[in-house]
């Protein structure tokens, strides 16, 4: 999630919790949506053994993006991400028994690219969507 317009720009899902499946997945991904970017960039998380295995560590150092991970305990970094989840776990997730896997990715695709991105208005935002936020800065 991008802090700044809230858009989900990378994301990846996968039966095992295995780096390069998950979070290297939708790192790339984010890169490929917002591949320059003038500012210093920070990637939040939390201590989970994806963000801090040595394999993503090292990709997040080629690109120069610092990371940020709170102490144990403290969530306040990747508060923002862990609503985010909230809202697709207890809205979608936990309320569906999917059928297959592929039914499941197509429904969480939707809702991220679809409903939160472009339709989802948030009050960080001042209540307009990702991409009515994103157009009303460029001009």
């Amino acid at each position: 999630m991008d802090l700044y317009d809230r858009k989900i720009i990378g994301w990846a899902m996968s039966e095992t919790m295995d780096a390069s499946c998950t979070v290297i997945s939708a790192f790339k991904m984010a890169m490929k949506k917002r591949p320059k970017n003038p500012f210093e960039l920070i990637f939040h998380s939390d201590r989970g053994i994806q963000y801090a295995c040595g394999e993503f560590r090292n990709l997040l150092k080629a690109y120069k993006i610092n990371q940020s991970m709170s102490r144990k305990g403290n969530c306040w970094d990747n508060a923002v991400a862990e609503s985010f989840f909230k809202i697709i776990k207890s809205e979608i997730i936990y309320q569906t028994q999917y059928q297959d896997q592929n039914l499941s990715k197509t429904e969480i695709f939707e809702i991220i690219e679809i409903w939160y991105n472009i339709k989802r208005k948030h009050l960080y935002l001042n209540y307009l969507t990702s991409n009515q936020f994103g157009q009303k800065t460029k001009q």
